[in-house]
């Protein structure tokens, strides 16, 4: 039997990235996918044909994560879609970097909004669903600079720290009813974002990382599949490190 069979994840931002790699990862161990982004183009359609091609049910829905209503209604509308939500991972994020000296009032809230307060406004939202099943893994895609935090990330690090608390708490307020909360933290992990660096610049990284490679989305995807499965029924309230042991 596979990991997820029988089971329903939502995935928000999955159309690409990290995201995607891992709706196709859940997939593969026979889950059922429902996934989000901000707009269902042609990119979230390929991968919404991809999931497809594995057999199992899929559909993807334009939302806008950092939005409280529209979250409600689109978390409402999957579980009349699907019957049941077992998995959710709080994926969707974005970056306006800078130095804080330098940042603006609007460059700070729209990353606070669409990786923090997303993923609240997910759990929130999800959370009488979990509870009437009795169970359920929801899952905080953090960062190691939620962690160690980073110059010039100001912003983005203070929101990767917020996932961390926010799913500690979740994981706290909600363990009576069976249902786990957890954080990944990924490092360097080679992406479209990190392609556009140079080469040098993406070696020079690797020479920091005790295993010396960037890490792929499909390894971030592994750890998401024990987290999201049975394998993990007594694992709650952490933070796994995928990073390669760029942070100890």
């Amino acid at each position: 039997m596979k990991l997820l069979e029988g089971k329903v994840a939502l995935i928000t931002g999955a159309a690409r990235g990290i995201g995607k790699a891992i709706a196709l990862k859940y997939a593969s161990e026979g889950a059922d996918i429902a996934f989000t982004d901000l707009n269902i183009d042609d990119n979230a359609k390929a991968t919404e044909a991809e999931i497809a091609a594995l057999g199992v049910r899929v559909k993807g829905y334009a939302s806008n994560a950092a939005n409280y209503e529209e979250t409600h209604k689109v978390v409402e509308q999957i579980h009349k879609d699907f019957g049941h939500i077992d998995i959710l991972v709080n994926n969707a994020g974005i970056t306006k970097d800078g130095l804080i000296m330098r940042m603006n009032e609007q460059q700070w809230d729209a990353v606070i909004n669409v990786n923090l307060k997303s993923a609240f406004n997910f759990i929130h939202a999800i959370t009488p669903i979990m509870m009437r099943q009795r169970g359920g893994s929801i899952i905080n895609m953090s960062s190691v600079v939620g962690v160690s935090g980073n110059a010039g990330q100001c912003n983005y690090s203070a929101s990767k720290a917020g996932m961390i608390g926010l799913a500690k708490s979740t994981a706290k307020e909600l363990g009576s009813r069976g249902i786990r909360a957890n954080c990944i933290a990924p490092g360097f992990i080679i992406t479209d974002m990190t392609n556009q660096l140079s080469e040098e610049v993406k070696e020079q990284w690797a020479k920091t990382i005790p295993l010396r490679r960037g890490g792929t989305p499909e390894d971030v995807a592994n750890v998401a599949t024990f987290l999201a499965s049975d394998l993990s029924s007594y694992v709650s309230g952490q933070v796994i490190h995928c990073c390669g042991g760029m942070n100890m």
